[in-house]
């Protein structure tokens, strides 16, 4: 199972530049103007040759003091839930503030593994001052300033200390498919309709179910988890801008599965927050399928159906090689066909195509459409092969790997997935210099 550690504290304390630090990248928006996040901040951190995730809970909401307070409140207890681990962070400059105690007073209940960190420590000085923080209860202050790292390395050996190991898992090997969607779309409905066992408790109300529910399916010759994450609640109406909350809850379900099975609701088709979830989806190379639930409720024309998938299709390109599939799970309508659909993907997924075969296949493609010339170079692609890892990788093997164009990328894909069945797999390929061949 994944780790995933969240970043948390009063706005303005650097959270964001932290993060930024950890996951390598400029994701987050950061200004001196409190409460500017405005991205949804989820990343990996990769540390001494492990990895997990990292959630920057941000300072989002704009409103009076007791709303801001209330929306902190939320995001902490959203992490406490959530997360394995939590970095806690203040700022050494102001010293102790009611919003930084009332954090404290949270995370000090919750049980969890907590780290504190006094952020902004540039000098000696300031060392001295991070004293202040044993008040809190929560051990000794971690002094780092993340705007020029120093002490976030010694910060992220802690983290790994703290962090559970790798589990031995008895499911381990066996194929991980996640029901994950908005509230209200029906997943806990599609768990019971599989299953035939009320697990979860299924009323109208969004939002109802509360945890993440693994369950192991071994009917009709199967065998594999289920994973209902039907905790994905709507965004809170006071950060209107903000997926933060709906997107946390599928982090950890996304990243644990082989296949996610997005379902969205076929009256209100494909949303902006479905997106952000098939986004995740996709960044995170895991297979997908798309269930449009509550088909009973369309009504339908002819080409209906066809309208609905064109529309899905022109929202999630470059990415349109999914399966998507029409359901009404109260009416069991089409329900096994999910079942099979996942098991196929997972299969494609996992599938390895010989050398020989890429090769004699993919190269006479390229000599008849070559990528086009650079500032008068010209790329010649020798060799192809798929890179040993649990998901499918391709490198090309060339001699100016610099030079090919996010066209002749997705020209090669759309050639491979032609020829071959990636149907909702996302597929990466790498362009290598010749010379790192015999690496």
């Amino acid at each position: 199972m994944g780790n995933i550690v969240a970043i948390v504290g009063r706005p303005n304390v650097g959270k964001s530049t932290l993060f930024n630090r950890m996951t390598e990248s400029r994701k987050a928006i950061v200004d001196e103007q409190s409460g500017v996040t405005r991205d949804r901040h989820y990343g990996f951190c990769e540390w001494n040759g492990r990895k997990f995730s990292v959630i920057d809970t941000g300072g989002y909401v704009k409103g009076s003091d007791d709303v801001f307070e209330g929306e902190i409140r939320r995001q902490v207890e959203l992490a406490i839930e959530e997360a394995n681990l939590i970095v806690f962070v203040v700022d050494v400059e102001p010293g102790i503030t009611d919003l930084d105690e009332a954090v404290a007073a949270l995370l000090r209940k919750s049980g969890k593994e907590i780290i504190l960190v006094a952020n902004k420590v540039d000098n000696n000085s300031r060392l001295a001052e991070t004293s202040v923080f044993y008040k809190f209860g929560l051990g000794e202050p971690f002094p780092i300033s993340s705007i020029s790292g120093s002490g976030t390395g010694d910060l992220l050996d802690a983290i790994l200390k703290k962090l559970p190991g790798d589990t031995v898992d008895e499911t381990a090997g066996l194929p991980r498919i996640a029901i994950i969607g908005q509230p209200n779309v029906g997943k806990s409905s599609l768990l019971n309709a599989l299953t035939g066992e009320e697990r979860t408790i299924v009323t109208p109300i969004a939002g109802t179910t509360r945890d993440t529910i693994h369950q192991r399916y071994t009917k009709f010759g199967h065998d594999f988890l289920l994973v209902d994450t039907a905790g994905l609640r709507k965004k809170a109406k006071v950060s209107e801008d903000v997926e933060f909350y709906s997107v946390l809850r599928s982090v950890r379900a996304i990243e644990d599965a082989d296949v996610c099975l997005l379902m969205i609701d076929a009256e209100k088709g494909i949303q902006a927050q479905d997106l952000s979830i098939f986004h995740l989806i996709e960044r995170n190379l895991k297979g997908a399928v798309i269930v449009v639930n509550k088909w009973d409720l369309v009504e339908k024309e002819t080409q209906t159906s066809k309208k609905i998938e064109d529309a899905i299709r022109s929202k999630t390109a470059p990415f349109t090689d999914v399966p998507i599939l029409f359901t009404s799970v109260t009416n069991k309508q089409r329900v096994l066909k999910v079942l099979e659909t996942a098991l196929k993907v997972y299969e494609n997924r996992k599938q390895r195509i010989p050398t020989s075969k890429l090769n004699k296949l993919l190269l006479p493609l390229i000599e008849n459409y070559p990528p086009p010339a650079t500032k008068g170079k010209y790329i010649k692609i020798k060799y192809i092969t798929q890179i040993p890892s649990a998901i499918p990788q391709f490198a090309f093997f060339c001699n100016l790997p610099q030079y090919i164009t996010d066209t002749y990328r997705r020209f090669l894909e759309n050639k491979m997935r032609e020829h071959f069945d990636f149907s909702g797999v996302p597929i990466s390929l790498f362009f290598r210099s010749k010379d790192k061949e015999e690496e």
